[in-house]
Order: C-alpha cells, then sequence, then structure tokens
C-alpha cells in the first residue's frame, strides 16, 4: 500500500513516513499544498494523510479539488483544530476521517487500516496460491499450515506479488508499489529482498512459487 503524506511541519512528516515505513507502507511527503495536489495527480495511492492548515494551498481546498478531480483514495485529515465546524467543514470537504493533533500513532495506524479495509471492502482479506496464505487482517502468513516470519517489508513484497500472482512483475513496478517514490532504482534492494523472501517462502518445499523471468522481473505462481 502506499500512502502520501501532506505536512508542512517537518517533524510531523518525518515522524509519519517513519512509522508509516516501518508498518511496511510505502509513503511519499509532499510539504505543501501545491506539491500534494502535483503528487496526487501523478502517481497512484491507496491513502493520503492531509493536514488541515498547508502554505500555498490549504487542507480543504486540496481536498476538495482533489475529488472534483476524481481522486478516489481515502483522505484523513490531521489538524490542531477540534471544533465539530472544522470537522464538518473537513469532512464535508471530502475527507474520510479526521484525527485532532496531538495524535497517539497507534490510533493513526488504526484509522490508516480502517480506512484502507473500508475502501477494499469488496476485496479478499485473504490471499492463496496453492498452499501459500497470506492474512491481510492479521498481516500473517503461512504455507502447508506453517507460519512464515516476514519482516512487514516482506510481507508487503508478498502481498504485492500474490495480488499479481501469475503475472510477471517488473523490478520498476515493485519498486513502485512496495518502496516509495525517493527508491534508488539503481540499487540492488529489490532483488536482495526477493531473494530473502524466497528463502522464507520457497526454502522447505519441492514445489517453487517465486520464480525469476530473466531480463523481465518476477512471477508468483503454483
Amino acid at each position: 500500500m502506499r500512502i502520501l503524506v501532506v505536512e508542512d511541519e517537518r517533524k510531523i512528516a518525518e515522524f509519519l513516513r517513519k512509522g508509516l515505513k516501518a508498518e511496511g507502507y510505502a509513503v511519499d511527503v509532499a510539504g505543501d499544498g501545491e506539491a500534494g495536489h502535483f503528487m496526487a495527480g501523478t502517481q497512484d495511492y491507496d491513502l493520503m494523510i492531509l493536514d488541515l492548515r498547508l502554505p500555498k494551498m490549504d487542507g480543504i481546498t486540496l481536498c476538495r479539488t482533489l475529488r472534483a478531480e476524481k481522486f478516489a483514495a481515502p483522505i484523513l485529515m490531521l489538524t490542531v483544530r477540534d471544533s465539530v465546524k472544522d470537522k464538518v467543514q473537513g469532512l464535508d470537504s471530502g475527507a474520510d476521517d479526521y484525527l485532532t493533533k496531538p495524535f497517539d500513532f497507534e490510533e493513526l495506524l488504526a484509522r490508516v487500516r480502517a480506512l484502507l479495509r473500508k475502501c477494499g471492502a469488496t476485496e479478499a482479506t485473504r490471499l492463496q496460491v496453492d498452499d501459500l496464505v497470506v492474512d491481510l487482517l492479521g498481516h500473517t502468513a503461512s504455507r502447508a499450515s506453517a507460519a512464515i516470519p516476514l519482516t512487514a517489508k516482506e510481507f508487503s513484497l508478498l502481498e504485492y506479488l500474490m495480488r499479481n500472482a501469475g503475472v510477471v512483475v517488473s523490478r520498476a513496478m515493485i519498486a513502485e508499489h512496495v518502496w516509495d517514490i525517493h527508491f534508488d532504482s539503481f540499487s540492488n534492494v529489490i532483488d536482495v529482498s526477493v531473494n530473502h523472501l524466497r528463502s522464507k517462502v520457497d526454502k522447505d518445499f519441492p514445489k517453487k512459487l517465486i520464480h525469476t523471468v530473466r531480463g523481465r522481473g518476477y512471477v508468483l505462481k503454483a
């Protein structure tokens, strides 16, 4: 899942970026409303965390503009204001939820998960290829009923491969959906991560599920 944080306070933006990345999300940050508008229109995001008070274009204006432009991802609005009027204004502008600063990060994570579940309510919460199973709600993976311990990034990578089971995904596609906009495409991080994931998923089984397609990328298939 890829999240855009639009926040002009650097400490808060960095706090959110680090915390969300630790949970396995790919995170991009915009420091003002105009930058947020540009990034939302040129990249594919699953959710936006939007500060209400922003330079160049405030959060209410940005939210209304994006909804008018058919930006469909859920928007979680952040603000230091806590009046009913401000909350109503934020929700009426197109936001899906509202969180007042200062906030507990665990609450923010819970709201992010809830919005992503709501957005994908018609999607399966359990992915399966052969005897490999991923529980999206429990954030767990298993093969032949044996638990597979995964880091947050490995889980995100496996989820992406399973959502695209049978389809060859390039390194660029993986970088866009599992990492973030600042990812160094010349590094070998993706290859190393896939190899680590493969060792956990395939090592103890005769049937291999993660395959390398030379010159093209990777595919997960039975």
